[in-house]
């Protein structure tokens, strides 16, 4: 790792890939992987809101894996990069899967749409819920413009926006803080 932060390579608004390759900062690969590292970063901020070890925990573990997404999302993939990149694994997405199942079992039964709120823990966690969607967002838009993204990308930042949306909730019940839901004007 480079010892200063600053290299001054993107004054000019380029950044290059893993790789090598040199592309503009408004490209969708750097909005895309900016949009998860800013989601790793609400995840640390709902890890440090909680105290349940077990979630501190798996919340680690989702911030390596989006680490991984960052630098698939870095890497040119038509460019030899001569290091390796870790990848994702469906047992990633089964782990979310298990983890959403065992909140599910001690949550009421949702009968109306919930909004944010209630406490700063479940906001939080709400917003880093809407970020992933947007990180899925933007991988979709990958995808439609012909730019390679794994394709376990696509489904561990669906999977990740529904487990944040379960943790939510979760996190609510376990405070003891009432659910905030919709009640539409009609």
């Amino acid at each position: 790792m480079a010892t200063k932060i600053y290299t001054k390579t993107g004054d000019k608004g380029k950044t290059a890939l893993i790789g090598g390759t040199k592309v503009p900062k408004s490209h969708l690969r750097i909005e895309t992987y900016g949009t998860v590292d800013e989601l790793n970063s609400y995840i640390g901020l709902v890890n440090d809101h909680i105290t349940d070890a077990a979630t501190n925990t798996l919340l680690k573990e989702i911030q390596d894996r989006l680490f991984t997404i960052g630098a698939s999302l870095a890497t040119d993939p038509e460019k030899e990069t001569g290091m390796s990149i870790p990848d994702l694994k469906a047992e990633d997405v089964q782990l979310l899967e298990k983890s959403m199942d065992a909140m599910n079992e001690e949550l009421p039964v949702m009968k109306s749409f919930i909004l944010p709120g209630g406490h700063v823990a479940v906001s939080t966690c709400h917003v880093a819920r809407c970020v992933c969607r947007r990180a899925e967002r933007l991988c979709v838009g990958m995808q439609e413009e012909g730019l390679f993204i794994e394709p376990l990308v696509l489904q561990y930042t669906n999977r990740l926006s529904d487990y944040l949306f379960v943790l939510a909730r979760w996190i609510g019940h376990r405070l003891g803080v009432a659910e905030v839901t919709w009640k539409p004007r009609v």
